[in-house]
């Protein structure tokens, strides 16, 4: 049966319809700006003449970039960094959320465990002690620096652990009865039905280990071994940097006179942000379903 509409509902929808394009064009409006930036020539950005629409058409930028060894060395590192890192994450998040999900009869130290993994989300050791166990554990400038520091999210781990404590327990005592051992029903029962929680925590996980700079700048000492993201903040604070790090020869020059320093950190700016957009959507439909059952103490 169709509901008719009242008029409180009408004018309401069409409110909250206004208001939600207006914020939607509020977000992707900069994105607009950055594209339009990198786009147009360096007289046009200059004098200020570019907002959402390119002027003097270039992809000179563009060219310059593919052809920045640096700057191409920076995103594999952080392409490389979320494969790692992401998978670390999922492996000790599920190999920790499934013994703390048990009951105390199951596991006695359940509690003790729990607590010690929470304490870390309210207290840490800091920044000094954390660069001092990286730099004696001899992890300075290599991959591991950055993805093993934080390998363990407790955030995402205890999502995780509620969502296996409101699984029905129909489940497992199927599978205990059948001879089934707590690593097989872990592999061949859990994590089937822990996909849309998994999916959540990984967005998690490749959304931080995509936009961390911080570290980067810590435990890297050379650029072309840093993460894409410490190598943008550091051009964009210095943008000398970027044209220190590469050879000048006759091509870069004449490009050099149709781009400026603003046109190229649009353009790398914008590069930066399509993995993250391309990878939101194969997630997303799992996002909603996993937070809210993960939110949910069994």
């Amino acid at each position: 049966m169709k509901i008719k509409k009242s008029i409180p509902r009408k004018t309401f929808l069409a409110a909250n319809t206004c208001f939600l394009l207006a914020t939607g064009l509020i977000c992707l409006l900069p994105f607009v700006n950055l594209l339009a930036i990198s786009l147009s020539s360096q007289e046009a950005v200059g004098l200020g003449e570019v907002t959402f629409w390119p002027k003097d058409f270039t992809v000179s930028s563009y060219s310059f970039i593919i052809d920045n060894t640096i700057f191409i060395r920076t995103f594999m590192n952080s392409v490389v960094r979320v494969l790692l890192g992401v998978s670390i994450n999922l492996v000790l998040i599920v190999l920790t959320a499934y013994p703390l999900s048990r009951s105390k009869e199951q596991f006695t130290a359940r509690n003790a465990y729990s607590w010690f993994f929470v304490v870390t989300i309210l207290f840490s050791g800091g920044m000094i002690p954390t660069f001092m166990v990286v730099r004696y554990t001899g992890l300075m400038n290599t991959i591991w620096s950055l993805v093993l520091p934080t390998a363990l999210p407790v955030f995402s781990m205890l999502v995780v652990m509620n969502f296996l404590r409101a699984l029905p327990k129909e489940l497992e005592e199927a599978a205990f009865i059948d001879g089934a051992s707590h690593i097989q029903t872990l592999f061949r029962i859990i994590l089937p039905v822990l996909k849309p929680s998994l999916a959540t925590v990984a967005l998690f996980s490749i959304v931080t280990h995509w936009n961390a700079w911080f570290d980067g700048m810590l435990y890297m000492n050379r650029a072309e071994s840093q993460p894409l993201q410490t190598y943008l903040r550091t051009i964009i604070i210095n943008p000398g940097v970027f044209f220190s790090n590469n050879t000048v020869t006759a091509d870069v020059v004449e490009i050099l006179r149709q781009i400026s320093p603003r046109t190229i950190r649009s353009a790398q700016l914008l590069i930066a942000t399509i993995p993250m957009l391309l990878a939101y959507p194969f997630l997303q439909k799992h996002f909603t379903s996993g937070l809210v059952m993960g939110s949910v103490k069994g």
